[in-house]
């Protein structure tokens, strides 16, 4: 047996933010990035919370990649505050720090049900609804996907205006997350009908608008089409979860600091290949993995044509290369500049072995092995 379940109740549109202030709750505990604070955005966010009579405090001390000791700040800040409700606001740092302060104060003091809203800042890691958060613990350099119903936000809150300042380059890794999300929830095994659905919205979504938001961050019509696709492709792999592109993104975003959708981005055109296993040629059609069927039905979605499954995923995985290229994304990772190349190369067995073990890799489409996970490593180079 199988099931679906939406726990999160969303809110989108104009004027979105509108619903803070009718949100049940008195005492609100805003944790969000210093970005945030110092932009003045967070005004969009404390104006609704005093025109409804709330009480809140903010809690800004939110980096990227949520590492465990500033979670552990978040988790005094909470226990000293006893909100009751957390108001998220951010990007998925935020958010996934929301969810994991939360989660560890009340098992170390549950004083009550304590809610949790969720407003994301960009259009990328679907967080708002899922019920991952992904902890990053810098001293081993491995990153940890939590997963647990009761790390789901009980609202989300999806408003355009707070993603029009989203730079180019952060529009373009966080939108190809969003591709990435939806790409690794269709073809996991244990995707269903309703993942689908949700899955082939948001690439189509991308397919139209992702472009359209990095070429002009002002395209108002695109930010929210964007946003929503998001929204979706959290949706979809929530409930079929992800595979090992994401697997091998959370290590190069450990070890290297390279921006998750970033990583996901450089990797899936070696992961699509390595799933569909299209360069072995001889292979009669009878043959083929069941994922190449669902890349070329995506690229269908995506308006690629071409002759028959194999060139179709061919296709797929040129379109992803060209999105990269229009979008001033590095193909690999030597044309980062950042990361050195004896370094790399050492770090490669340890990355796999993290891969390996990591909760996203169980649904991928086709069981990769060690030396499978780290040839994908090397060519990304």
């Amino acid at each position: 047996m199988k099931s679906f379940e939406i726990k999160t109740k969303i809110h989108f549109g104009d004027h979105a933010l509108e619903r803070l202030k009718d949100i049940p709750y008195q005492k609100v505990l805003v944790i969000t990035d210093p970005f945030v604070v110092h932009s003045g955005m967070v005004e969009l966010i404390t104006a609704p919370l005093r025109a409804g009579g709330k009480q809140y405090e903010i809690f800004s001390d939110v980096v990227p990649d949520a590492p465990l000791e500033k979670i552990s700040v978040g988790v005094q800040k909470f226990l000293e505050y006893r909100p009751d409700v957390i108001v998220a606001v951010g990007g998925g740092s935020a958010i996934d720090s929301s969810k994991s302060i939360r989660k560890f104060a009340l098992r170390i003091d549950h004083y009550a049900e304590v809610g949790l809203i969720a407003i994301p800042t960009t259009s990328g890691t679907g967080s708002e609804v899922t019920s991952f958060a992904v902890v990053n613990d810098t001293k081993a350099q491995v990153k940890y996907p939590l997963v647990s119903e009761d790390l789901t936000a009980d609202e989300a809150i999806l408003d355009a205006e707070l993603v029009k300042s989203v730079p180019p380059a952060i529009t373009a890794d966080t939108g190809m997350d969003v591709f990435t999300h939806a790409l690794e929830a269709y073809v996991s095994t244990d995707h269903n009908e309703f993942t689908n659905a949700l899955a082939e919205k948001a690439i189509e979504i991308c397919g139209v608008f992702l472009l359209r938001s990095y070429l002009d961050g002002n395209d108002t019509h695109a930010r929210q089409k964007m946003h929503v696709a998001s929204c979706l492709a959290g949706l979809a792999f929530n409930s079929a979860s992800l595979g090992i592109n994401h697997s091998m993104a959370h290590q190069l975003g450990a070890v290297f600091h390279i921006p998750h959708g970033r990583a996901n981005a450089m990797l899936l055109p070696h992961v699509i290949e390595f799933n569909s296993d299209i360069n072995k040629h001889s292979r009669s059609q009878k043959e083929y993995l069941p994922s190449v069927k669902r890349y070329s039905n995506i690229a269908h979605i995506l308006g690629l044509s071409a002759y028959n499954k194999i060139m179709s995923v061919r296709s797929l995985v040129n379109w992803v290369q060209f999105m990269l290229k229009e979008m001033n994304i590095p193909l690999n990772i030597s044309d980062m500049g950042t990361v050195d190349k004896d370094e790399y190369f050492d770090a490669i067995s340890k990355m796999a072995d993290a891969a390996l073990a990591d909760a996203c890799t169980p649904t991928n489409p086709r069981v990769p092995t060690k030396e499978d996970i780290m040839r994908i490593y090397a060519k990304l180079w």
